[in-house]
């Protein structure tokens, strides 16, 4: 038999848990101190980029018409930007907010330009895609000439842009612009 002993020391040290907590404090205090020190901050410089388009129709930037359907920041910024207009255009009517501030963003407004309808309908391809619109169909159900563009917005919508070509003959023509939030959400 063996002779009884006295259980053995319970007591455990607090340092090694102590060495990991003061290590994390430190390290803390150090990345701080380092992006402080290395913080430039963002940058305020902003830069715009115009669209030049090479033997296509001029953008006439005095006419503000196609602003007509901005209304109280809706459409957002980067589709409003959209809502250009060629040289020798003028407003025949407009603006008409189909939803009259029910439901989703709907404006539309009704143009005569005095360019055929193939190099109206160049004019808003070739500035569009550039801005980040996808042209996405060509041509309406009634055969008049058209064309859809669609781009997110910044709303968190996705935004169409319309052109479509009313009457036309070889030297004129009336078109409507229509820009509509799509009822689905990106």
């Amino acid at each position: 038999m063996s002779t009884p002993r006295p259980p053995l020391s319970t007591t455990t040290s607090l340092w090694p848990a102590a060495i990991v907590l003061i290590t994390g404090i430190v390290m803390l205090a150090s990345f701080t101190l380092i992006n402080l020190i290395g913080n430039q901050g963002v940058g305020k410089n902003v830069t715009t980029t115009t669209i030049l388009v090479v033997g296509g129709l001029n953008r006439d930037v005095a006419n503000i018409q196609g602003s007509r359907c901005v209304r109280e920041q809706n459409p957002p910024a980067n589709i409003a930007s959209a809502l250009m207009l060629p040289l020798d255009t003028r407003l025949v009517a407009g603006p008409r907010f189909a939803n009259q501030g029910a439901g989703d963003f709907d404006c539309s407004l009704k143009f005569s330009s005095t360019h055929g309808a193939s190099a109206l309908l160049a004019f808003f391809k070739n500035n569009l895609k550039p801005l980040g619109w996808n042209l996405f169909s060509q041509g309406a159900s009634n055969g008049n000439p058209q064309s859809l563009f669609q781009r997110a917005g910044s709303d968190g919508f996705y935004w169409i842009l319309g052109i479509t070509i009313n009457t036309f003959d070889s030297g004129s023509c009336t078109w409507t612009l229509r820009v509509y939030q799509n009822s689905g959400q990106i």
